[in-house]
């Protein structure tokens, strides 16, 4: 092809940015159709405040991570540390110890935790009496409104050597001499992810049921008529259209996990599981609130913050391929 064919072929100029609006046109008519819009549009502005005061004035705190702050010291008169408070977190025993509790609890909550709302909403969703269905919300529902203060304040008398979980045991003829149970750390691990559980699961099951209720029962239906069997309508019906829910779950859920419950820790921990019960955020509040010390703490805040972005963004890029590049971010 010669260079007067290709030159015929290219596309005019003019045309080029026909589709296209100038600068100041855009911002004109944004600004009119904003004008239009201006009571739905105020009614953003207390969420832009609060975000604004209670969300991008404090991250200037994180430079206390990079000085040696006291409660004498302001922001700015603190000395600068530079990265020398990361240094000592990398040296510090302790905290290792506290992301080791952390992971291997959140882990264990993640394998265990995350599959049992959904197991549950199935169930629930399956069960063709309403009221019946009504009462095992309700009482799934329930521990989700109790403070970790009252359900905690039951599981150490539960777990008392004369509590109920004892009783149980020796009337089963499983053990001879009764035992505190929060006492023992290798159990701690399980104590805390099953608890969790139980406190959580039945809430974590109204997005699921939420979602099943919007699936067409004509599926179903066409699924009875082909012979398919429950189970077999669950795994090819129910489930591919909880997909996105489910991811969206699992994203939270991995950036969450250096995040483990400081309220059920502060309660559920004492001086005999400590080294076990210990996790990154009752080790932050150790620190900085009863040590003192608020540069170390900030700085394993900050450094727990980055990593679970990274989890965050990791988990999302993982879901996204196997929702086929489809991301529910």
């Amino acid at each position: 092809m010669n260079k007067k064919a290709v030159a015929s072929t290219a596309v005019p100029e003019g045309l080029k940015l026909a589709g296209k609006k100038p600068r100041k046109q855009r911002v004109r008519e944004f600004f009119v159709d904003f004008g239009r819009q201006w009571e739905l549009q105020s009614m953003i502005l207390p969420g832009v405040i609060f975000m604004f005061i209670f969300s991008y004035i404090p991250i200037y705190g994180l430079t206390i991570a990079f000085k040696n702050y006291t409660v004498i010291d302001t922001l700015d008169s603190a000395p600068w540390v530079g990265l020398d408070n990361f240094k000592i977190i990398m040296s510090d025993r302790y905290f290792w110890d506290s992301v080791i509790n952390t992971l291997g609890i959140s882990f264990l909550k993640l394998a265990i935790g995350f599959v049992i709302p959904i197991i549950l909403a199935i169930m629930i969703y399956e069960v063709s009496l309403s009221r019946f269905k009504k009462v095992v919300q309700t009482i799934s529902y329930l521990p989700h409104f109790l403070s970790w203060i009252v359900l905690g304040g039951m599981l150490i008398t539960w777990f008392s050597t004369s509590g109920l979980f004892n009783e149980l045991l020796r009337a089963f003829g499983l053990i001879s001499q009764p035992q505190n149970i929060l006492l023992d750390p290798s159990k701690y691990w399980w104590i805390a992810t099953l608890s969790d559980i139980w406190k959580e699961a039945g809430w974590g099951t109204i997005l699921y049921l939420a979602i099943m209720a919007k699936i067409d029962p004509t599926y179903y239906e066409a699924a009875k008529i082909d012979g398919a069997s429950r189970i077999r309508q669950i795994w090819n019906i129910t489930i591919p259209n909880m997909k996105m829910i489910i991811s969206l779950n699992l994203i939270l859920t991995v950036s969450g996990l250096l995040g483990s419950n400081l309220d059920q820790t502060l309660v559920l921990m004492n001086s005999q599981n400590r080294e076990k019960a210990e996790v990154i955020n009752s080790y932050v509040y150790r620190m900085g609130m009863a040590q003192g010390d608020f540069s170390y703490a900030t700085a394993v805040g900050l450094g727990v913050s980055i990593v679970s972005v990274i989890l965050l963004v990791t988990a999302n890029k993982i879901t996204s391929k196997l929702n086929d590049n489809e991301s529910v971010l």
